[in-house]
């Protein structure tokens, strides 16, 4: 007559998965901080980034403003460049109205906006 080694009872089991999903659930919560910390990392380099290529852009602005006070007069120079951003933004702005614009005619005319 074989021999069968004693099965665990069902409680037992119950209580063996019942601290292994408390573990896997652990796990989990450990593994997405650590995600998490990962990629406020990355965001922070990559406001960091930004930060500086604004510097950068105000600095190229003040060169372009510099290099027109050779020939007109500082504050000319200054007045072209601020309208010449202006000009820009405007633009940009209404480039950007005009795509939302053409994004919400669709959902309206299908009846679901």
């Amino acid at each position: 007559m074989p021999i069968h080694a004693a099965e665990p009872s069902v409680g037992t089991a119950a209580k063996q998965v019942a601290d292994h999903a408390g573990t896997l659930a652990k796990l989990g919560l450990e593994l997405a901080r650590l995600e998490a910390k990962r990629k406020a990392g990355a965001i922070g380099l990559g406001v960091g980034a930004a930060l500086a290529a604004l510097y950068g852009l105000g600095f190229l602005l003040a060169t372009a403003a510099a290099a027109l006070a050779i020939v007109l007069d500082t504050w000319l120079a200054l007045l072209l460049v601020t309208l010449g951003l202006f000009a820009i933004a405007g633009i940009l702005g209404l480039v950007a109205r005009s795509r939302l614009k053409n994004d919400a005619t669709p959902a309206r005319a299908n009846g679901h906006g």
